[in-house]
């Protein structure tokens, strides 16, 4: 069997009896950075043989996992924070399981986006997880201009080299919005700071971030059909973006609003 084990997002402690149990008893761990790991292993007394699985080599290292599944041994995949294969390595993996017909579990842990979206306070009936944005700009605006169209809380993970970066490319694309930065969950610094999107944050940048931007404001009659398209293009949506956004929100056919965009 193969577990994809959730570990600490940051307090050591937030980890299960569940995933000592499995690390313990599994033959061999595999996990992104070995040196991160090790602290977490030593930690609760965990000796067992440890292998890297990253990013850079995720095919090769699923293959020899495989292998060793098929010769009978018991497997853990490790990230270095939360779960495998949410914003980390292991989706690919869970693929090649599949295609093969090899058996894998998970064992659930702490989640920074749940854990965020309760600090923030803002609805969490339905939210979109965008994880990480890309480096390019052409691909972060592409990226953003889908995002801006769902009607949901949406949320990011972010790096603490990127947090401002992100906030104001985000703010390019969606607008000013009211939107919470949630950094270092679970550890001693733990903080959120409120602001809106145009004004940027202007705490202390320390730790990985988790940036939750509240949905869209209803204010659909405040503005005339062609005003809010204007808007919208006007912070950075395209016009077929921007229809169908208009259209969504005032629950009409996009025909009907086309007039506005000629």
């Amino acid at each position: 069997m193969l577990y994809f084990v959730a570990t600490p997002i940051g307090n050591l402690k937030d980890f299960s009896f569940r995933a000592l149990e499995t690390l313990n008893a599994v033959d061999e761990i595999y996990c992104e950075d070995t040196r991160r790991s090790v602290t977490l292993l030593n930690a609760y007394s965990v000796k067992k043989p440890l292998f890297s699985y990253h990013k850079f080599n995720e095919k090769e290292s699923g293959e020899k996992i495989m292998e060793k599944l098929k010769e009978g041994k018991n497997i853990a995949v490790i990230s270095d924070a939360g779960m495998p294969g949410i914003s980390d390595p292991g989706n690919i993996l869970v693929n090649m399981l599949i295609d093969n017909g090899l058996p894998y579990t998970v064992i659930p842990g702490a989640s920074a986006v749940t854990a965020a979206l309760l600090l923030s306070g803002f609805s969490a009936d339905n939210f979109c997880f965008m994880g990480f944005l890309p480096q390019k700009n052409k691909d972060r605006k592409e990226f953003l201009t889908r995002a801006a169209t769902t009607d949901m809380t949406t949320v990011f993970y972010c790096a603490p080299h990127d947090i401002e970066k992100d906030i104001k490319s985000v703010y390019e694309v969606f607008g000013d919005r009211p939107a919470a930065a949630v950094k270092e969950i679970t550890k001693i610094h733990e903080g959120v700071e409120f602001f809106n999107l145009k004004d940027g944050i202007k705490g202390e940048i320390k730790g990985e971030y988790v940036l939750i931007v509240k949905k869209a404001e209803e204010k659909a009659s405040d503005l005339s059909p062609e005003e809010e398209i204007k808007a919208l293009i006007s912070s950075g949506m395209d016009k077929k973006e921007a229809l169908k956004t208009v259209a969504s929100r005032r629950k009409v056919s996009k025909s009907s609003l086309y007039k506005y965009t000629i």
